[in-house]
């Protein structure tokens, strides 16, 4: 884990080692100070030594300045260091994400990776810069003070030695003890995380429904349980405080009371004493200082594994061995192909035997959970097959480069995503040099030019984050011409022109017809209309290919298809 996280560090090494020296000399001009102090207070001030006294003094000020200074530079590197690591972090994480597969995805949760990216990265980043500059400063002093107290008198310095088991146990008790409630905790941010997208998504219909007083509900229990947890914790990590003050007011106590004896019986000096109460408080302040150290490491262990999980993971769809980089066309065939989600158990596609010719118009037809987008999806390998094979251009999609396959296949989701920006830099993610004059090109074959230009700034009018400034069928013919402008040599259209009225539906199927024929076009509707005219539609039932064929084929033999056709005649003729 320690190896995985340190790979982050890259340009900040530099800042990360200065950090440590700069302490390193902090600390030595700190521990002089209480020698210098001795010797002023039995050279100087006992002695009535004015000259002594002034260069003595003169000694003090500088080391308190040079310290200062080297204080000041060891904090400035490690700032840098830890909000550059952090940063690092952040990318790298982000970066491995955009390699996840969909599954990739599914495995950690959306609001998981969110809150591993923000709440767990700063823990780190906190916990780093202790380490570097705390974690460097606590050792140093714990060892240079005792060595310079063990100088002054090595019997009274045994005290100190008492007290580090005492506080050893402690710590460890109370490390094991809250480090399964964090992990806890944040997997309850997780949570949170999930409740709050969910309702800012879902914004409309938790007002239309008046659900407001649910969804405060559903925030407060989560919230709840992370203020107990937190209680919890640190309540146990509370505990290190007291333990420490303890310890330190124990050894000054005792120090003071056998140093004052070796004083009376004239075995050590006032300044003898003096520092070597200083030197007392500087140990158990290092013990303090590491003592935060371990709270800290406590806390951002818990963050560190789940940061680690994001970084080791690999996806598990990659470029295929053959690295094909060429779809010679939009044929497409599946073969025996059998799909199902990892975290489900049942296979939501079996026995897919479908052969499509490059060119042709495919509808796809079925009911709910029948499995239409499972097997749309497996064409530009958002997921891969469990068994069997699809084959694009001829070619197992497994054996194309990823890139260069997904070039050539444009998808409309069923839930349709439009970005922040003007209506041309959504578009522009078919193809982001594409020219004004392309960008209208394929938004009057979607029916979407006629509703741009009623906008004020036309191409350049604003797409509020989620589309929510646009109508659900103004976001799909939106969509849809985004998809034309790859010039794909596969088209699917996922269930994406559900919300708009039947004339522009068909309108964009005659568009399709006529300017993009040699584009392989796979249609998923729920409207038999939709599909009507298609080159053979295919049927689906249970994740099982139940019949192929044109319109007039499906009607005399398939069940299925005759029962939605004669449904949806006999709403309109009711509605009419």
């Amino acid at each position: 884990m320690i190896k995985k996280l340190a790979a982050s560090i890259r340009q900040y090494k530099r800042d990360s080692i200065l950090a440590p020296v700069f302490v390193t000399m902090e600390v030595v001009m700190e521990v002089v100070i209480p020698v210098l102090m001795a010797n002023l207070i039995d050279f100087g001030i006992e002695e009535g030594n004015m000259g002594y006294i002034l260069k003595i003094g003169a000694a003090l000020i500088l080391s308190t300045v040079i310290s200062l200074l080297f204080g000041a530079l060891s904090g400035r590197a490690a700032a840098k260091a830890s909000a550059g690591y952090a940063a690092n972090l952040r990318k790298d994480m982000y970066y491995n994400v955009q390699d996840f597969s969909f599954s990739n995805i599914d495995k950690f949760s959306a609001a998981s990776i969110v809150t591993r990216l923000t709440t767990d990265v700063t823990n780190v980043q906190n916990a780093y810069q202790m380490i570097i500059r705390t974690a460097v400063r606590g050792p140093m002093m714990l060892v240079f003070s005792l060595a310079m107290a063990f100088g002054i008198n090595p019997e009274l310095s045994l005290i100190f030695l008492g007290a580090i088991p005492v506080l050893g146990v402690g710590l460890f008790l109370v490390a094991t003890k809250a480090h399964p409630i964090f992990e806890r905790m944040f997997k309850t941010y997780d949570k949170l995380n999930t409740v709050v997208q969910e309702n800012l998504r879902g914004i409309r219909v938790v007002k239309s429904f008046v659900r407001e007083d649910y969804e405060k509900d559903k925030f407060s229990a989560v919230s709840e349980s992370i203020r107990r947890d937190s209680s919890r914790a640190e309540k146990i990590l509370a505990f290190n405080s007291p333990l420490m003050q303890f310890s330190m007011y124990a050894c000054i106590l005792l120090i003071s009371w056998f140093g004052a004896k070796l004083i009376v019986g004239s075995e050590m000096s006032t300044g003898q004493l003096m520092s070597l109460i200083s030197y007392a408080s500087q140990i158990l302040m290092s013990l303090m200082m590491l003592s935060m150290i371990f709270v800290m490491v406590t806390m951002s262990r818990a963050s560190m594994e789940r940061i680690v999980e994001i970084l080791k993971e690999r996806a598990d769809i990659t470029d295929g061995a053959q690295d094909c980089r060429e779809v010679r066309d939009g044929s497409i065939r599946f073969e025996q192909v059998e799909f199902r989600y990892k975290k489900e158990g049942k296979a939501c596609l079996s026995e897919i035997n479908l052969d499509i010719k490059s060119g042709q118009t495919v509808g796809i037809l079925g009911g709910t959970g029948s499995g239409k987008s499972s097997l749309v999806q497996l064409i530009p390998r958002l997921y891969d097959v469990s068994k069997g094979a699809v084959l694009v251009g001829g070619v197992d999609v497994r054996d194309y480069n990823l890139e260069a396959l997904r070039e050539e296949v444009a998808m409309v989701l069923q839930k349709n995503v439009l970005f922040s920006g003007t209506i041309k830099d959504n578009l522009r993610w078919g193809n982001e040099t594409a020219s004004d004059e392309e960008l209208e090109r394929v938004c009057r074959l979607a029916q979407a030019d006629s509703f741009i230009r009623e906008f004020p700034q036309g191409y350049d009018t604003y797409i509020e984050q989620g589309g929510t400034n646009v109508s659900g069928g103004q976001k799909q013919r939106l969509c849809i011409a985004r998809a034309l402008l790859k010039k794909p040599k596969v088209l699917i259209l996922d269930d994406s022109t559900s919300a708009v009225d039947t004339k522009t539906d068909s309108l964009i199927r005659q568009a399709f017809r006529e300017e993009i024929p040699d584009t392989t076009k796979l249609i998923i509707a729920q409207r038999v209309a939709s599909v009507q005219d298609a080159d053979q539609i295919v049927v689906l039932d249970g994740g099982r290919i139940a019949d192929v064929g044109t319109h007039e084929e499906l009607m005399k033999r398939s069940g299925i298809y005759r029962e939605v056709y004669e449904s949806q005649v006999k709403g309109e003729d009711e509605n009419a």
